[in-house]
């Protein structure tokens, strides 16, 4: 199982959790291995180009559909060169703030940024990554302009925040729990459409002055196109009876994610809807080619 980034993200905890629960599945031994680089664009083209076989597979997160959205050269096509298996998990990203920061929730982050336009900058763990784009989105429709300031992951952007560095920070919600608890980010608000069960306090975006504002992170599995349907099948149900343990469950919700299985068939519709809305995105931004 690829994974695109380093160790210690979200979604390499997910991996290494999903693997040996996997293996008790499958009764086949699941190795993770980590290929980080280009937003997991490396990682992607590895699996894309691997044999058929079921043997190699992809945990993808949100920012491989954005890729796809956002850079027009590269050397695989993620809805026609991966097969799509299932879903894993789905949840929110948190805004958070430094406490020397003046404004105290997201209203009064949009006044601060327009008193103050190009002053104010947040940290993302990279470019091309969902928290990147979460700020973007925030950008448009807050009528702002918050400069981004990109990291090599999610544990160097939260340090980053965390020290002053930048004035603000898209991330996962993990990333940032222990500086929340010591008091050295200020959480204003998650972006979903509901608020999370890890930070039953904090507010939505919707919630705060931007209606509609959704903007969530995934994780799923993907193969090589041309995985005969019959191993998909069985991968597909090996990763159903794995998500809903509850060992899984636990391990999930405590990353600040839900548990979400799908057949093939719903996350390849998934995929297709997050690229064009990625790419609508992208280009309202106007962030193509970067």
């Amino acid at each position: 199982m690829i994974v695109g980034f380093l160790p210690g993200g979200s979604t390499d905890i997910t991996a290494r959790t999903l693997a040996p629960k996997l293996y008790e599945n499958l009764g086949q031994s699941v190795v993770v291995e980590n290929l980080p680089g280009a937003s997991t664009a490396i990682a992607t083209e590895k699996v894309a180009k691997s044999p058929a076989d079921g043997y190699t597979l992809l945990l993808a997160p949100s920012s491989t559909a954005i890729v796809s959205a956002l850079r027009t050269n590269l050397p695989y096509d993620l809805e026609r060169d991966l097969a799509p298996v299932s879903l894993v998990l789905v949840g929110p990203f948190v805004f958070t703030a430094h406490p020397s920061m003046p404004a105290r929730n997201v209203k009064e982050l949009i006044a601060l940024a327009r008193s103050q336009p190009g002053k104010l900058n947040y940290g993302s763990p990279g470019i091309g990554s969902a928290n990147h784009l979460a700020g973007e989105l925030f950008n448009l429709m807050a009528k702002v302009k918050i400069a981004h300031v990109p990291y090599k992951g999610s544990a160097a952007s939260a340090l980053a925040a965390a020290t002053g560095e930048v004035d603000m920070l898209n991330s996962s919600i993990t990333a940032v729990l222990p500086f929340l608890a010591a008091g050295r980010l200020r959480a204003l608000a998650v972006t979903g459409l509901e608020r999370s069960s890890l930070l039953r306090s904090v507010p939505t975006l919707s919630e705060s002055g931007l209606p509609g504002y959704k903007l969530i992170g995934w994780n799923g599995v993907l193969a090589p196109a041309g995985v005969p349907k019959n191993i998909i099948a069985r991968l597909n149900a090996a990763i159903a009876k794995t998500v809903n343990t509850p060992e899984m469950k636990e391990s999930i919700n405590k990353q600040g994610f839900e548990p979400q299985s799908s057949t093939p068939e719903q996350f390849a519709e998934f995929i297709r809807n997050e690229i064009a809305q990625y790419a609508k995105l992208v280009e309202l931004a106007g962030l193509k080619g970067k």
